[in-house]
């Protein structure tokens, strides 16, 4: 293999049950597996999340949520980003709950004629979807319908570090609580889940990154580590360029090692001449740009490098969040950014 990822389900097991412990048993943790499950392999990770006890899973797109299906994941799912009507029909007929942002939307379903559950999102200030209705509008509505059950009301937080912005956002939704009162209850994603906004976790949460490893709640580990092979290893003297646009020229004579990863696979081009590899027991800087196939960094400093050595483009030297910070960006980013030629290899199950 050229560049591959392995993904710890151990380690995956044992942050859902971290996160379980810390939010208690009476509260349900739906696994937000959107978006590839953060680049992790989404029916990979549903399954695994299943086997743990897991009864809600989270995706965004109806897609995701049909991809879940076919692989035979039978739980509940929440498609939480909006349904288009042309994708009305497939969401019913794979039992889907889909969230709904308005109450026009809520008409719309309940004009259908079918029995089936829906979630209401209620804007308390994240400004992106959801409703904006007054309680009580919001409750009318509820009351006029016919066929849709509104199981459950949810909203998201703006800027869970921010106590003034949380604590409004909560008001808020408390207010549309008392006016509709389903049976799940969910506001809190992973930031959310510290001591602080306890009061948010409701009858469930909906945990993401922190699944993955990313957030400060229970001691969570990354469960994902991503290698590359060394396809080249080239002496250069001083004064040699490298890689496109002669962006690095050798400040000395070095050795350089080109490894089967780049911005394709998911290595952001932005770390050209200021990233870190781990190889060999040592961090590597990149040097040149960063291209699309391969990334070249000087392994001068490291013990001899041969060409089908590993290196480790995220682990436990170089994490997530080392790699985003350096390309200024969030640990999401990076990780839903591993691309598919990154072949995914499951450990511990």
């Amino acid at each position: 293999m050229r560049t591959w990822a392995e993904i710890s389900l151990e380690r995956l097991s044992e942050n859902y049950r971290r996160i379980q412990a810390a939010v208690g048993r009476g509260v349900a943790v739906a696994g937000v597996v959107k978006a590839n499950a953060y680049g992790h392999g989404a029916v990979q990770i549903s399954r695994a999340l299943v086997e743990e006890g897991a009864e809600w899973l989270a995706v965004s797109t109806i897609a995701e949520g049909l991809e879940l299906r076919r692989a035979g994941i039978s739980v509940r799912l929440l498609a939480m980003g909006g349904v288009l009507p042309s994708q009305r029909q497939a969401l019913l007929d794979t039992h889907l709950t889909p969230v709904v942002h308005s109450l026009d939307e809520l008409r719309e379903w309940d004009s259908t004629g079918r029995v089936f559950p829906v979630h209401l999102k209620i804007d308390t200030g994240m400004a992106r979807l959801g409703m904006r209705d007054t309680p009580d509008a919001v409750a009318a509505a509820v009351a006029g319908l016919k066929h849709v059950h509104v199981e459950g009301l949810l909203s998201h937080f703006a800027s869970p570090e921010d106590p003034g912005q949380s604590e409004a956002q909560l008001a808020r939704f408390e207010d549309a609580l008392r006016a509709v009162r389903p049976e799940v209850v969910h506001f809190a994603s992973s930031f959310a889940l510290t001591e602080r906004l306890k009061g948010s976790w409701l009858t469930m949460v909906r945990p993401g990154i922190a699944l993955y490893g990313y957030a400060p709640v229970g001691e969570v580990k990354p469960i994902l580590t991503w290698k590359a092979a060394v396809v080249g290893v080239k002496d250069l003297a001083k004064g040699e360029p490298v890689g496109y646009g002669a962006r690095y020229r050798a400040e000395t004579d070095i050795r350089t090692a080109v490894i089967a990863a780049g911005y394709a696979d998911g290595v952001p081009r932005s770390l050209t001449n200021k990233g870190r590899i781990a190889i060999g027991g040592c961090l590597a800087p990149i040097v040149g740009a960063v291209s699309m196939d391969l990334t070249t960094i000087d392994v001068t400093a490291c013990p001899p490098v041969r060409i089908g050595d590993e290196a480790v483009i995220i682990g436990d030297a170089v994490t997530a969040e080392d790699i985003a910070g350096l390309a200024g960006t969030i640990s999401y980013e990076i990780l839903t950014g591993i691309g598919n030629r990154v072949e995914r290899i499951y450990k511990g199950f």
